[in-house]
């Protein structure tokens, strides 16, 4: 049934204060382990044991570090350190201070400083992102606010045209008007 199926990320239990390892060990020979679901659950602790990933919780504030090694930070508390990664994901409650260089960043919350999105930057409607920041690719959903020193990473340069096709006048001199169509 599907209310039963195991869990992708189980959370460890905590062991009871009476629980011994005679109880562990006779669970470990149980003959109701089935062989399949045994497959699926070391592939799917190897794929997460791959991926690194750091939660800075609501309430919690990291301060003057430098995040190595990680392949997504998920900021729902406070965060001010420097980091170059592949992930950055700030929730509606969390605050980043500092200076990033990441693949994406995803921003539902508050960034200050440097960020360097060298794939894609998302600011959702809650996001507010300032200070210096690059991307290579820019989605902003309405209400998001970016502010500061916007560039993009490599800008995609608009095919060059001819003169011919530039309008009379474009060249700032004032005697050139283009003709009107009345």
């Amino acid at each position: 049934m599907a209310l039963f199926q195991k869990d992708v990320n189980p959370i460890p239990a905590k062991p009871s204060k009476s629980a011994s390892t005679s109880g562990y060990a006779s669970s470990i020979q149980s003959p109701k382990t089935d062989p399949s679901k045994t497959a699926v659950s070391d592939s799917d602790e190897n794929s997460s044991k791959s991926e690194s990933r750091l939660t800075v919780g609501p309430n919690i504030k990291l301060r003057g570090v430098e995040i190595e090694d990680c392949d997504t930070l998920v900021v729902e508390g406070y965060v001010e350190a420097s980091m170059d990664s592949r992930v950055i994901e700030i929730a509606e409650s969390g605050v980043y201070k500092g200076t990033v260089e990441i693949d994406i960043a995803i921003v539902r919350g508050r960034f200050e400083g440097e960020l360097t999105a060298r794939e894609r930057l998302v600011v959702d409607a809650s996001g507010d992102v300032s200070g210096k920041i690059r991307y290579g690719r820019l989605a902003i959903e309405e209400g998001g606010r970016v502010h500061g020193d916007l560039d993009e990473i490599n800008p995609q340069k608009p095919p060059q045209t001819s003169d011919t096709s530039k309008p009379k006048g474009e060249d700032g001199s004032k005697d050139k008007m283009p003709d009107l169509v009345a």
